[in-house]
């Protein structure tokens, strides 16, 4: 079979899915898929309205059934589905149940196997229970923390020989992988659900399947841990927080200048008020692209000014956090030296040696460990665990990547963002 683009419309808002579903038949998808959270926020009504706008769409829904099989592949079929889905790991029995029905009420059944525990032995076994399809699939939550869905193709794609559709961070950068795999249908989402321009992301991906070619593309993929700095030259404050279920940040710092920009692992000092030898002494210590942050209890007096600032800027640190007091401002503007403070003041302390550098500090409350990223702009900071970055980033690109879609929908339906995003439908009665 020629090989099929099929578009995840993971929405909960059902005119914004229609309006998506849309641009990506423009650009040449060719089935649509109603997605599980499409069908949990809108129910049946989803599929049928589906169906009455796109009449000669093959449509998908994406049920993730587990139980009641026979039901739910009724209810599909009868609101006007060409396929539906049922989990790998729902029991035997309600596989062939689903399959059953899908032959008495003329739907056919694609089983996902979203888990790849025992993945080729599970997927001979859907096949000889007369499937349509199988699925190979990475969780969006599994994507975050860089998984894939290509081993699994490729384990069992010499193993059946029904239809095998792969889902799970597609893009025009590796939709050719997927296609050399051995899968005949590519479900893609965000990569185009989330794209500015639908029309033109759909046609990509259609290119580089028929060019055989990998398209580049800035957003839509995930970081690795060598990717993180990259990753977070894209990102806000904003972004990391609202990915991280609304993580706290830093409060009661304050950039001393706007437009501003700091990023990098964090080198921790933890001083007496007013000794600023071992932030000084930090400097040495700190490599290039670190931050240094300083605990100097949140009183003054200064323990960081003007000469601290051109040392650092010598080893090409990339910012200074001081919970503390800071002096020479108005020379630390003019050199463009991201810095965070809590207070400002003419008077120095003096350079004692007490503290210790690199251990656990405490900023507004915020737990910092040696390592850990610092991500700061207008809004404040954040403090991302070293250990989980690229988490935390992948969830902050999703975060950015729906918004840069969002702000494209406010702007192009000339409408206001609660008509776009339908907030009246989430107020509680």
């Amino acid at each position: 079979m020629a090989i099929i683009l099929q578009v995840a419309l993971d929405f909960v808002d059902l005119h914004r899915a229609i309006n998506v579903a849309r641009e990506s038949l423009d650009g040449g998808a060719d089935w649509l898929e109603i997605g599980t959270p499409l069908i949990k926020s809108e129910g049946m009504n989803a599929i049928r309205h589906f169906r009455k706008l796109f009449p000669r769409t093959t449509l998908i829904a994406d049920m993730k059934t587990m139980d009641a099989g026979r039901a739910e592949m009724e209810m599909a079929a009868k609101a006007g589905a060409d396929i539906a889905v049922v989990m790998a790991d729902a029991p035997d029995s309600t596989i062939k149940e689903c399959i059953e029905a899908g032959k008495n009420y003329g739907i056919k059944i694609c089983v996902d196997c979203i888990n790849d525990f025992n993945i080729e032995d599970r997927a001979v076994a859907i096949e000889k229970w007369g499937a349509t399809y199988v699925g190979v699939h990475a969780a969006i939550d599994d994507q975050m923390y860089g998984k894939t869905p290509f081993n699994s193709l490729r384990r069992i794609s010499d193993k059946i020989r029904i239809p095998i559709a792969v889902a799970g961070g597609i893009t025009s950068e590796n939709a050719v992988d997927a296609v050399n795999a051995g899968a005949s249908i590519i479900i893609v989402g965000g990569y185009i659900t989330k794209s500015e321009n639908v029309k033109a992301a759909a046609e990509s991906i259609k290119r580089s399947i028929r060019e055989n070619q990998k398209i580049p593309t800035t957003f839509f993929k995930r970081a690795t841990h060598e990717g993180v700095r990259q990753a977070l030259e894209k990102l806000s404050t904003a972004n990391v927080s609202d990915g991280s279920h609304r993580a706290k940040g830093i409060t009661e710092l304050y950039p001393l200048y706007q437009n501003i920009k700091i990023i990098g692992n964090a080198v921790t000092v933890r001083t007496y008020p007013g000794d600023w030898a071992k932030p000084v002494e930090a400097i040495d210590v700190a490599k290039e692209g670190d931050v240094i942050v300083v605990d100097a209890g949140g009183v003054g007096p200064a323990v960081w000014g003007e000469l601290a600032t051109h040392s650092a800027m010598q080893k090409k640190i990339s910012g200074v956090v001081v919970w503390g007091a800071m002096r020479d401002v108005a020379e630390i503007r003019k050199l463009k030296f991201p810095a965070f403070t809590k207070m400002i003041m003419p008077t120095a302390g003096e350079p004692k040696g007490f503290g210790e550098i690199n251990i656990p500090v405490y900023v507004s409350g915020i737990r910092v460990n040696p390592g850990d990223w610092i991500l700061g702009d207008d809004d404040g900071l954040m403090v991302i665990p070293q250990s989980s970055a690229d988490v935390w980033i992948n969830y902050g690109m999703d975060c950015l990547e729906k918004e840069n879609r969002i702000r494209e929908e406010i702007a192009s339906e000339k409408s206001s963002l609660g008509k776009v995003i339908d907030v009246l439908k989430w107020e509680k009665e």
